[in-house]
């Protein structure tokens, strides 16, 4: 039955789908046209006429998977209506899952090592996305009334990364097994920052 719904599906939405398993499994660079569309079952031509070049094949995806990683955001208020604390610390849970159970690490971020040319068209998506991602994160730390919202999102967004290559480098039982428990005691930390020093006592 899979197999029928595949074949039924459009060429360029097959192309998409396929490449971004295969780069996901080999990298950008490691796979090339020719592989795709056949793995898609498709041929070059076809490919080239839904996608000017590779680059922009690459593109697709990564945008892809940013549309994916927004539907997050809307599901966390879903869960959590006017509560931006509890999003918060939901948040924190789902970066944990993402870390823990894909081995993979983040499509974007590979993506950004492999293509460190500024001026490669998936550089914008990339940075756009990982700006975007951040900017979503201090706004819900601002509404959940944290003082210092800026550098709490710096932190978590540090915390993420840094839990997703750790689970690439040393595996599932390394550092990144305790993203929840530090993620939650920094957001405590944070919670508990007064605005400002209290004066000294004379």
């Amino acid at each position: 039955m899979e197999d029928v719904c595949a074949a039924k599906a459009r060429p360029r939405d097959r192309i998409v789908d396929t490449a971004c398993e295969l780069f996901r499994k080999h990298g950008l660079r490691g796979i090339g046209v020719d592989a795709i569309a056949e793995a898609a079952g498709t041929n070059k031509m076809t490919l080239y006429r839904h996608f000017g070049s590779k680059d922009v094949l690459i593109v697709e995806c990564l945008r892809g998977v940013a549309a994916r990683a927004e539907a997050m955001w809307v599901e966390l208020e879903a869960e959590h209506p006017g509560n931006p604390l509890a999003q918060l610390h939901a948040w924190v849970q789902r970066g944990a899952e993402c870390a823990l159970t894909d081995g993979r690490g983040c499509d974007l971020a590979n993506a950004a090592i492999e293509l460190p040319e500024g001026d490669h068209p998936a550089r914008r998506v990339i940075e756009g996305f990982k700006t975007a991602q951040r900017d979503r994160l201090a706004g819900l730390c601002r509404k959940a009334g944290i003082r210092q919202a800026d550098l709490l999102a710096d932190a978590l967004s540090l915390l993420l990364e840094g839990a997703r290559v750790s689970r690439q480098s040393v595996g599932p039982e390394g550092p990144s097994a305790r993203f929840v428990r530090v993620g939650e005691a920094v957001i405590t930390s944070f919670a508990r920052t007064p605005e400002r020093a209290p004066e000294p006592v004379a």
